[in-house]
């Protein structure tokens, strides 16, 4: 790209960041959070090359830092802790005490040349997925409670200096002895022993899990009296990232009322624009098809900075042609999502395997739709009656039918509840088979269903799931699965003697040597996206 190319893409990027900052600003938002630190600090442990791109990054990010204060906003960025080059690995290696000290120097060249950044917020339970390339690729040094807490000892008086926000995430993958940070008790609170600093302030997610729906409020937020605020999404990257609606409005309501007994909930964070390892690109407040998002986000302030109900706050909604409509839509959304996306006999189970809680959404990951054998034998294990769950899916189809009436009523695009319908029929179709004996014409119907959804939606069209379909048999025993179910998952959180024994030493030690044995054991999505399965094991 030449100068000239550059100069001009950046002026489309401070255009748009000025109209998003303009409209989450008139909406009542005070501030937005920017990847990242590493490319904007400097530091002599860098290579040549990235010290000279680090230099073009701190001059385009000036620019929209400007932009985004005079919108009134504070400006947030985040951190994974660590983030390495080939040459600061080398020359940091696996100190403990080297990699604080790198961060207390980084972080103090970072606020003595941006007075402008509000704080900063630290990521330590995730890291940049086992797909990324850059020179830039970020790790999890922080394996134990202790660790973190010492790290954060260690930073938190460079942030009091220069009056900044540390904001620690408690968001977790699982990934060693501090993976349940999120929802463990014990976890937190040798996490943060002995941290009192006005400069401090948690973030948690709402759940035990990642932002899905049949999920209890974490009771994380009511054993700590630290500054908390409360992590949301309204673009939400497991139910179509705001392809199709979504809403949320429901329950977002109960997370609220039930928040107003945690007096040390300080305020929200909500993921308006991005998450998730999906191809969708759909722009809050910038393209004109992210009406979806606009309406989660708008609504989701009103709840917990207003404490109104969900049709109150959709009164202040604007430019809304037909409210009573519009919530019925969003309503019949909330339903459909709820009841056909998710499999409510499996999602209101809790299950918790090492140290995850397992997600209560099963056989879509993303943009994919799973129809597999295997996931017709292990259902099998958990729910019921299946005969309900099919009838409950054909309910929920004539549910969007009309869903694009209203669509239609209200001015909406109609054809974002047609992709809906199209995307959820495999889904539903997919009950059928999962609950019902196999035969060639159930394999007949789900092929021609695919072959008409990549047709209608073919591969490089704006959007479309990929529907992964795999009827050979799954040949683990059914009493195997049994004892899976039994013995090494657990519907509790606390851990068992047989968790600590088996889920979390033996089981770990199985895994990694299974796969250097049998490396295809494990599923390509599950080795290729985010930070892969070896996460959850460690």
């Amino acid at each position: 790209m030449s100068d000239r190319e550059l100069t001009e893409a950046f002026d489309r990027v401070k255009q748009d960041m000025r109209t998003f900052c303009r409209s989450v600003s008139e909406i009542g938002y005070n501030g937005v959070t920017l990847d990242d630190v590493p490319h904007l600090a400097d530091h002599e442990f860098y290579e040549a090359t990235v010290r000279k791109r680090i230099i073009l990054y701190r001059r385009y990010f000036k620019e929209l830092f400007q932009v985004i204060r005079e919108e009134g906003l504070n400006i947030y960025l985040t951190m994974d802790i660590l983030t390495f080059t080939p040459a600061l690995e080398r020359r940091l290696g696996n100190s403990e005490k080297n990699q604080r000290e790198f961060m207390k120097s980084l972080l103090e060249g970072f606020f003595t040349d941006f007075p402008e950044v509000a704080g900063v917020v630290f990521r330590i339970g995730e890291s940049d997925g086992v797909d990324i390339k850059e020179q830039f690729r970020s790790k999890l040094v922080l394996k134990s409670p202790a660790m973190v807490n010492r790290t954060l000892k260690a930073v938190l008086p460079v942030f009091e200096k220069h009056k900044r926000r540390c904001i620690f995430r408690t968001w977790t993958v699982g990934a060693h002895s501090v993976g349940d940070l999120i929802w463990h008790e014990p976890t937190l609170e040798k996490t943060v022993a002995g941290i009192d600093s006005p400069a401090f302030v948690l973030s948690m997610k709402y759940g035990e899990s990642d932002f899905f729906r049949y999920l209890s409020l974490n009771r994380n937020f009511f054993v700590t009296d630290i500054p908390t605020i409360v992590e949301l999404q309204s673009r939400r990257e497991y139910e179509g990232c705001g392809e199709f609606p979504s809403f949320i409005g429901g329950d977002y309501e109960q997370l609220a009322i039930e928040l107003r007994d945690a007096p040390n909930v300080i305020g929200i964070s909500v993921w308006c624009q991005t998450g998730g390892w999906t191809p969708f690109r759909r722009l809050a407040f910038i393209d004109d098809s992210a009406i979806w998002t606009e309406i989660n986000t708008f609504v989701t302030l009103r709840l917990f900075k207003h404490g109104e109900m969900v049709e109150e706050a959709l009164t202040h909604l604007p430019n809304v042609d037909n409210r009573p409509a519009l919530i019925e839509l969003l309503r019949l959304s909330e339903e459909v999502i709820t009841e056909l996306l998710y499999l409510p006999d499996f999602a209101k189970q809790r299950f918790y395997f090492r140290r995850v809680r397992i997600p209560p959404l099963i056989g879509v990951y993303w943009h994919h739709i799973f129809v597999a054998h295997s996931l017709k034998k292990m259902l099998s294990h958990v729910v019921d009656d299946g005969e309900v769950s099919i009838r409950s899916a054909r309910a929920a189809m004539a549910k969007i039918k009309r869903m694009r009436t209203l669509a239609l009523i209200c001015h909406l695009p109609e054809e974002d509840i047609e992709y809906m319908e199209y995307t959820l029929g495999i889904v539903a179709l997919a009950r059928e088979y999962f609950f019902r004996p196999f035969d060639d014409e159930m394999k007949a119907r789900l092929e021609k269903a695919k072959k008409k959804y990549k047709k209608r939606y073919p591969k490089g069209s704006r959007y479309r799931y990929t529907v992964k379909l795999d009827f050979k048999p799954f040949k683990l025993n059914r009493r195997y699965l049994g004892f899976f179910k039994a013995h090494l998952l657990r519907k509790k959180s606390a851990y068992r003697f047989i968790d600590k024994i088996i889920g979390l030493r033996l089981l770990s030690l199985v895994y990694f040597a299974l796969k250097r044995t049998r490396p295809k054991m494990v599923p390509k999505i599950a080795r290729k996206s985010a930070m892969g399965l070896d996460a959850i094991f460690k």
